[in-house]
């Protein structure tokens, strides 16, 4: 498919990579994202092995490792705060670090700073109220009364995808798990230098973000889906980890800050069937969003925009390229979002207690698979 136009419906971290992926094989790429700011959700994220050997294949490694912190290993912490493990990580790239945790903003800035440079044009405040396939191509009709035509669209616009919902209305809706996860910046003390996870009915983790930063993330029961107002977040985490092992209740007490708390229900979707419609098709959390219980949700997404522009460079038609590139992904990212569900699951009461060590083991291997 050389030289074939595409669009891509979100600037998210799904949209960025696969518009810097398209843009090395050569296609024609633009960009919409219906944030007019392009502000960026959550405070940090983990980047494990396989995203940094992605990235890597992306040609930008060395600009995520410059900003954010490296670590070769996870450690899993009883919930009395002892210490059951140390997990080295697989290192996917040689000479290069294992994970990485990266603050949400710099992250978005490496991506679109190198989408843009890759040649992408953007355009915020924009969605596509219309796709109309003609089998031959796609006409979009954007929100700001301007069309174009495509060879290709790329969904790549969330949980909440209104291109999934325009290309099946039937698709199951994101189902809310019964969690909700609780996020807060702390400076970063000196014996945090990889991902600490605590075990227990809350999933407890510090992760470090830069030489001064890390985070702490907390998955909570919330079987009423209660929604939180801004001034009570702070308050409401610090009531969340009353209990919590002493490392934690420390961190606690510095929990001060509404507008430092970041908190989302915790929801997930898997769509068991086709992936794309035509000329249509749809990546990452449009199609398999996760809970944050492994750390892979956004990897998923980086991997799907890797396969599917290899696909496309290889294909001779749409058909062919996103079948390939569904027979490819589903499996893996199934197992994903499954197996973050058991151990969410676990935590309510609602499924046996899933030992982290061994889940978080068992996902690194099969995460070092090729993609």
């Amino acid at each position: 498919m050389e030289n074939a136009t595409i669009l891509i419906v979100g600037g998210g971290i799904g949209g960025l990579t696969a518009a810097i992926a398209l843009r090395k094989r050569g296609f024609a790429v633009d960009l919409v994202e219906r944030d007019p700011t392009w502000s960026v959700y959550g405070v940090g994220i983990i980047q494990q092995a396989n995203v940094l050997r992605a990235v890597d294949a992306l040609g930008i490694l060395q600009d995520y490792i410059g900003a954010g912190f490296p670590f070769d290993s996870v450690d899993i912490y009883l919930p009395n705060g002892r210490h059951a493990a140390t997990i080295p990580s697989h290192k996917l790239v040689d000479g290069q670090p294992a994970n990485l945790g990266i603050g949400r903003r710099a992250l978005h800035d490496v991506l679109g700073k190198r989408a843009i440079e890759a040649g992408t044009t953007i355009r915020l405040g924009v969605t596509p109220e219309r796709l109309d396939d003609d089998g031959a191509g796609v006409t979009a009709y954007f929100s700001d009364g301007t069309n174009a035509r495509y060879d290709l669209v790329i969904g790549a616009d969330g949980v909440y995808s209104q291109t999934r919902a325009a290309l099946f209305p039937d698709a199951p809706a994101p189902l809310f798990t019964g969690q909700g996860v609780w996020r807060y910046n702390f400076p970063r003390p000196a014996e945090v230098t990889s991902l600490h996870a605590f075990q227990g009915p809350l999933g407890i983790g510090l992760v470090p973000l830069s030489d001064d930063l890390m985070y702490m993330f907390v998955t909570t029961p919330e079987p009423d889906n209660r929604r939180y107002e801004r001034t009570e977040l702070a308050s409401a985490m610090r009531d969340k980890l009353s209990g919590a092992p002493p490392e934690i209740a420390a961190l606690a007490a510095e929990i001060t800050d509404d507008d430092g708390v970041v908190y989302r229900p915790l929801e997930w979707l898997l769509v068991e069937g086709p992936w794309h419609k035509g000329r249509v098709v749809l990546l990452g959390d449009a199609v398999h969003a996760t809970t944050p219980h492994l750390g892979q949700g956004a990897g998923m997404a980086i991997e799907d925009s890797l396969v599917l522009a290899e696909e496309l460079s290889r294909a001779a038609d749409p058909e062919t390229a996103f079948a390939a590139y569904r027979a490819r992904r589903f499996d893996r990212c199934a197992y994903i979002v499954r197996a973050s569900i058991a151990i969410c699951d676990g935590q309510l009461g609602r499924g046996p207690m899933v030992d982290q060590a061994a889940a978080t083991f068992e996902m690194f291997q099969l995460t070092a698979q090729p993609i």
